[in-house]
């Protein structure tokens, strides 16, 4: 792992070989913060092939751009040769590179608390652009023109939200609205670049803030139409006193405790089938089926975002089971036992409370299960089964999903008391087989 003092010792190498050196960047802001930093980044007046004849491990990642990547035993750290920029013709690399000095070279970069140096011989920064006051201020803001940053990268909108949710700062006035007027042209970020923002958006400290940062921006709208059609969408005040669909999935998003990517992505779309399936019923509003629509939805939106498949499926199958809490307690013994033992159960059980907390409030039910569940994990282990596959294929049912439908329903009534020996195993098999039986009624479906 990349730390201060193998930071140091890089910048340290360089600078006693002739070479004026600084770390720069996140790492600077976050120790001027008191925060713990994710890497070191050193900047340079050397050439990459000085730095890769200084160091013993070293990786070219873009020599044309003047970076080198050092490898030391605890870390990697990326080190950059102070340079200027042409102009970016792909909103993303720039047409051309001159090496420069760090004046220059914090010129080029995004925001002003990103554009520090920092000396950790002398533990002196070199702050050109302002970046200790807005530091101070507590306050993300483009450095020179913001319409021209942001069309250097457009990446850097997202990235704007990103720091001011997770630092807790306010964005600049005209930075804000730079980003306002250039929402529309994100679409021009490659899919993966905008998904590593949003995760880290929305496994941050302050997801919540960070929606909200989205909607008002207008890059909700451009980034995930299908979070922003959850806007205004009404809801039954007596569970949902939060307000609108959006609202609810703000609050959801919010209240998770340290979530995973899929976990966070379920949590986001979880209410994402409500605006498609809103009713007005006699009674009050309805969501009919909601979570099947939802399915669709999650699976979609994490595809056009390239998603990890195991990401995709975990999700889509979190969001298609959120409202199974709603019939556990009428839940019968044995399906409630294999839910508790399912290995996304823990995931369920925090996606629920979330929900709970985004909403009415009454976590009652959540810790019921969340105490059932451990009360049956501390049970006996259960015996071997009555019966296997074998047993019901000798009875004349064909390979297929039905042999599984039985062997669940022996199972059932062996978890529920209502058999208890081999015996009756095998007569209730013959009995299913016989009536072309064996499996459950589908669950009933949620509509809150």
């Amino acid at each position: 792992m990349a730390t201060f003092v193998s930071a140091a010792a890089v910048v340290a190498r360089l600078r006693d070989a002739g070479f004026e050196s600084y770390l720069a960047g996140g790492c600077v802001r976050d120790r001027l913060l008191g925060r713990p930093a994710a890497d070191y980044d050193v900047a340079t007046a050397a050439l990459p092939a000085q730095v890769t004849a200084l160091f013993p491990r070293t990786v070219e990642v873009g020599a044309a751009f003047g970076v080198v990547r050092v490898v030391t035993d605890d870390g990697e750290y990326e080190v950059a040769t102070f340079r200027t920029e042409g102009p970016y013709l792909d909103g993303r690399h720039p047409s051309s590179v001159e090496f420069a000095g760090p004046r220059e070279d914090a010129q080029r970069r995004d925001f002003t608390i990103n554009g520090l140096f920092l000396d950790p011989a002398a533990d002196a920064v070199l702050d050109f652009v302002g970046g200790r006051a807005d530091l101070t201020a507590r306050v993300v803001r483009a450095i020179g023109d913001p319409a021209r940053r942001f069309e250097e990268d457009r990446l850097r909108m997202l990235r704007a939200l990103r720091l001011a949710a997770e630092l807790d700062f306010a964005i600049e006035a005209g930075t804000f609205e730079a980003v306002r007027r250039h929402a529309g042209d994100i679409g021009a970020v490659s899919a993966e670049r905008v998904r590593d923002e949003l995760v880290r958006m929305l496994t941050g400290p302050d997801p919540g803030r960070a929606l909200s940062l989205l909607r008002d921006t207008g890059l909700l709208a451009a980034v995930l139409p299908e979070i922003a059609a959850e806007i205004g969408v009404p809801q039954p005040a007596e569970f949902h006193p939060e307000g609108d669909v959006f609202e609810h999935t703000r609050l959801a998003v919010a209240a998770l405790r340290a979530p995973s990517p899929a976990l966070a992505m379920a949590a986001l779309l979880h209410d994402a089938g409500k605006p498609g399936t809103l009713e007005y019923a006699p009674d009050r509003i309805r969501f009919s089926r909601h979570d099947e629509r939802g399915v669709q939805i999650a699976e979609a939106v994490m595809a056009r975002l390239r998603f990890p498949r195991r990401d995709i499926d975990r999700a889509t199958a979190l969001v298609g089971r959120h409202m199974v809490f709603k019939d556990l307690p009428q839940m019968r013994e044995a399906k409630r036992r294999r839910l508790f033992a399912d290995e996304m159960f823990p995931d369920l059980l925090e996606l629920h409370r979330a929900d709970c907390a985004a909403s009415h409030g009454d976590l009652m039910l959540y810790d019921w299960a969340r105490a059932e569940a451990a009360r049956i994990a501390e049970s006996p282990p259960a015996p071997a089964p009555l019966a296997t596959g074998h047993d019901v294929l000798a009875r004349g049912v064909p390979p297929g999903p039905r042999v599984g439908a039985i062997l669940e329903a022996v199972e059932d009534a062996r978890l529920e008391g209502r058999i208890r020996t081999r015996e009756e195993a095998l007569a209730l098999i013959d009995r299913l087989a016989g009536e072309g039986g064996g499996t459950e009624p589908a669950p009933g479906r949620g509509d809150r």
